[in-house]
Formats: C-alpha cells, structure tokens, sequence
C-alpha cells in the first residue's frame, strides 16, 4: 500500500565517493605528480650522469632506456589512477542528480493508474527550487508544489525512505474526503466514470475515474468494497488539525506543509494516515517515465 522508492543512503554514498576520489585526484595534481616529477629529474640526471662517464670510458651508451624510466617514474599508481578517471564522472552524475533530474522506480501500486509498479520515473530537482544535496536545505526558491503535481518527497516517518504521491492539499487549504469524494476549500471536485480499470495482479476490474484537481486532468482508482473511513490514522505531528468519522476525514493543511494522496485512493497509505509533509521533505517533480520492462508502452509523460 506504500508509494515509497527504494533510494536508502546512495545520494550520501556517491557524495562521499565524489569527496574522496576528488581529493586524491586534487592531491595528485598539486603534489604527488609534482614529487613524481622530481624523482624523475633526478633520476634521469643520474641516467645521463651515467652515460656521460661511459662515453669518456669509451663505452658504448644505453640511450634507449631513457624514455622508458622517466615513463615508469612518472606512471601514476593504480589507485590514483583509477581515483582520477573515476572523480569527473560521479562529479558529473552527482550534480545531475542533486540539481537537475534523478531516477527513481515504483515499487507498489498506490499511485495506478497513473504509475504502475515497476515504472522506472525521472523527477525534476529544481522545479520547486534548488536545494543542497544531503541536508536538503533551498538555496534558490523557485516555485512551490501546486494541487496535482505527482512529488517525490522524504517520509515524514523515516526522512531516509522516499515516497511518491499526489498533492491533493496546499497550505492554507481545507481538505475534505467524504463518501470518497474530494472538496477543496468548499468546492467539491468534478469526477467523471471511466471504463473499469483491470489489475494484472489480482486480474480484477476497479472503479475508475477521472478526477479535475485544479485544472490537472488524471485517473483515480476506487474499491467498492473498501471503507470510506481511515482505520487507525497515526498520531502525527497537528493531528489536531484533523477530524475523523465514519465518511473520511478533513484536515487543515498547515503553512509550509502539503497534503498527499495516492491516486489508487483505496490501496494508498497516505497523508491520511501519516499527516502532512513539511517542505524541507520534498525531493522534485515527478514528470516522466522513462523505462518500464514489462510494457514499453508505458514510456512517456503523465500527469
């Protein structure tokens, strides 16, 4: 029922991976080499130091040797050298993952019909603004999450997980799910029945239909034989703000925080269960599809 992506600490691990290669890549540029260098020189005085004596012998000199040694003394060692192809490219893939664009796959079916598991998504990292990796703190704000967007974000229950969802709720919205119909801020959403949607993996039809949130035109899944309460919400950070019955809830979104929702609204442990997300939690905009194994097809955008 979860939306999370399998990410665990691999942001950390190539920042660590980059830090180390890009240091021993810098300390060879600006020292090693240089010792190396010298070694070299003094090296190869000596060779030619050598030669000079053999020639005033009358022995024939070994002149062959002499671009091979310097070769040798200058070869950097295995490490350095395989430190140093390595820097430019986890550099280069560290930046497009921290500032531009990053992978993820769905692992479950919370968000069908619009992602499918094993639906491998590309997300923009700066449409919301551009943020330090690791600690995810803006630097440059750019936009903020809008009603529709499909975001990635940490879980507010365990930052190191990421999970994709919907937003349903902005700050400052007042979100009501009863009977398993969406308002907004008083303004109940227009829903339109669509052909039942088959699950390859049970191999059974579900409700389907298309849901307007805030001009964002997108399919929504519905089963006939799930409540329309939430069982058991946890007892998140201003649960206070929201109230339950037997019909759903209704929350007020607090500032800076969003509320999500799966788009497979019966099979989705959402902002319903767990509470709001905080803005330091948002990780980008998922946009695109761009592998999927089982069904090429599936290769596209999506809202």
């Amino acid at each position: 029922m979860s939306g999370q992506t399998i990410l665990s600490y691999f942001s950390l691990i190539l920042f660590v991976l980059m830090v180390g290669t890009g240091i021993i890549w810098f300390l060879d540029v600006f020292h090693l080499s240089k010792q190396r260098r010298l070694k070299a020189d003094q090296a190869l005085a000596e060779f030619d130091a050598r030669n000079e004596r053999l020639k005033a012998e009358g022995i024939k000199r070994d002149e062959s040797g002499r671009a091979a040694l310097e070769a040798n003394l200058l070869r950097q060692p295995t490490w350095i050298e395989y430190s140093g192809s390595f820097f430019p490219v986890i550099a280069l893939v560290f930046f497009v993952r921290s500032f531009l664009y990053e992978p993820f796959k769905i692992p479950s079916a919370s968000m069908e019909p619009t992602l499918e598991s094993g639906d491998f998504i590309l997300v923009n990292k700066y449409a919301y603004g551009i943020r330090l990796p690791i600690i995810n703190k803006t630097m440059v704000h750019v936009g903020d999450p809008q009603r529709g967007d499909v975001m990635v974000f940490r879980y507010p229950e365990d930052p190191s997980t990421n999970y994709i969802k919907r937003v349903v709720g902005v700050p400052g919205d007042k979100i009501v799910y009863k009977n398993k119909h969406l308002t907004i801020n008083g303004k109940r959403l227009a829903y339109q029945p669509m052909a039942d949607f088959l699950d390859d993996a049970s191999l059974t039809y579900i409700k389907q239909f298309s849901e307007n949130l805030n001009g964002v035109q997108h399919r929504i899944l519905n089963l006939d034989n799930r409540p329309a309460y939430v069982p058991d919400p946890d007892n998140f950070p201003q649960r206070e703000l929201c109230t339950y019955d037997i019909e759903g809830f209704a929350c007020s979104v607090p500032a800076g925080h969003y509320f999500m929702m799966g788009d497979n609204r019966d099979n989705s442990r959402d902002s319903r269960y767990w509470g709001f997300v905080p803005d330091e939690n948002i990780v980008g905009k998922a946009f695109f599809i761009w592998m999927n194994f089982g069904d090429l097809k599936r290769i596209g955008g999506f809202q």
